[in-house]
């Protein structure tokens, strides 16, 4: 059927939409060619009987995808007015302009089947509620998705194989940088390095993210960060998140790794990360690919603590010592049920005396508590214990852990002067543009001005 008898004048007294899409920014400015093939549609729609008044182009969603109509709200404007009547013929350069997507598409035929909408191309005039051209429209649509899956494919595999090879340049944690030739190599500024260097080893003696946190916060200390675009690195105070995150990065442990996350789509559009832990699921793991902050045993030893540190219901699960004066806090096990005592404090007659409890059956399981045990006469026992064992060797371990905890303050106080050099340099840096400026002109005086101070 020739084109000017499938347009019929109940097609014509309604509009003609002409939808107009590029999949990326480049693509709009580069290819300007095609652009102006889609616009030239209109030309058709006027032979075709349409007014100039007529014609609606829908071109905001230049430089968006059409694997999906999630983000594509000029598409789905379009598809609203179809189902309303609306639209009289559908125009578009090619079925890959519309949708890439078989449901997307079949669901606009679907609408304008019901609506008596018509579907145009370059090579010509559809009616969706004729069978042959429904089945030539779901065919093209059809090879639409297939090219879209060939060109992702082509791109994957290229990168999977540079990936292989260790090559493959993946956005890089604070305390990681390129150099010049494309290798990691760590953070040139020695704040970052140090203040990083700091975080693992603080972890290392207090065994917790949280605690770890803990420490950074009482010591004042704060850690580097990249801002969006990985550009620019600030310092701002740790959060129990970025302390997990850091300790589960192998990257820190010199390791090239690649596939940790898998990523689906979901019935919104959007991509759903699914994270994988273990590093046999990785598409790739190489040791020493890089420098790095800590060995990859110790990376590892920090996944367990991290995970054990997580079973908070189990049986048998120890905990780092916590702030308070009993000495069995985290260690002390019930004999009745085996799980592990908590510790109570409590203030009888202006003395604060500590408690172990056994409650988590209590709390988990609504029965009884097991037992609690008065804590002075325990840690009385254990403190002469500790007496009878005291040795000289023992008088040596305790002096060389004073000396180990005055060189953590000392650590902590070189990384506070580090950032005061920090500071000063960049009030300096203030200080000198604001000089250089010309007085008169105050539009970049008062600027400069407020930078400095």
């Amino acid at each position: 059927m020739s084109e000017s008898l499938k347009v019929q004048p109940h097609h014509v007294e309604r509009n003609a939409y002409l939808y107009v899409r590029q999949s990326s920014m480049r693509q709009v400015i580069e290819n300007v060619e095609s652009t102006k093939r889609q616009y030239a549609l209109r030309s058709r729609a006027i032979a075709l009987g349409w007014r100039e008044d007529q014609i609606v182009v829908v071109d905001s969603d230049q430089g968006e995808s059409g694997a999906s109509a999630a983000w594509r709200e000029g598409f789905q404007h379009l598809v609203a007015d179809v189902s309303m009547g609306r639209a009289g013929i559908v125009m578009g350069l090619e079925v890959s302009r519309l949708a890439r997507n078989n449901a997307d598409w079949h669901r606009l035929l679907e609408i304008c089947a019901l609506a008596d909408t018509l579907i145009l191309d370059e090579d010509g005039v559809y009616d969706p509620a004729n069978f042959n051209d429904r089945l030539l429209l779901g065919l093209k649509g059809t090879m639409s998705e297939a090219e879209l899956h060939v060109l992702k494919a082509r791109l994957r595999g290229g990168i999977l194989n540079k990936v292989r090879r260790g090559e493959y340049r993946c956005p890089l944690p604070t305390g990681f940088v390129y150099d010049e030739a494309g290798n990691v190599m760590l953070d040139p500024d020695m704040q970052i390095r140090d203040t990083i260097t700091h975080f693992f080893e603080t972890f290392a003696r207090v065994g917790s993210a949280c605690q770890t946190v803990k420490v950074f916060r009482k010591e004042g200390l704060n850690f580097p960060s990249r801002r969006t675009g990985g550009r620019v690195t600030v310092f701002r105070p740790l959060t129990a998140s970025t302390a997990t995150r850091v300790l589960s990065n192998p990257r820190y442990a010199g390791v090239y790794v690649y596939g940790r996350r898998r990523y689906r789509r979901a019935a919104d559009g959007q991509k759903k990360v699914q994270r994988k832990h273990d590093s046999s699921d990785w598409l790739a793991c190489i040791p020493n690919a890089h420098p790095g902050y800590i060995s990859w045993e110790q990376y590892q030893q920090h996944l367990k603590l991290l995970e054990a540190n997580g079973r908070g219901y189990e049986l048998a699960r120890g905990s780092p010592p916590r702030e308070g004066a009993a000495l069995l806090q985290g260690r002390a096990v019930c004999g009745r049920c085996g799980r592990h005592f908590r510790v109570r404090y409590r203030s009888t007659r202006g003395k604060q005396e500590a408690w172990y409890v056994c409650d988590r059956g209590h709390g988990n399981l609504g029965e009884r508590d097991c037992q609690s045990i008065a804590g002075p006469a325990v840690d009385e026992a254990i403190g002469a214990l500790i007496a009878e064992k005291m040795t000289p060797a023992a008088v040596g371990l305790a002096l060389e852990i004073r000396r180990e905890i005055e060189a953590r303050q000392e650590e902590a106080d070189r990384l506070r002067c580090r950032a005061i050099e920090r500071a000063q340099f960049e009030a300096d840096l203030a200080q000198r543009r604001f000089m250089l400026v010309d007085p008169g002109n105050r539009l970049v005086a008062d600027t400069l001005e407020a930078e400095w101070n």
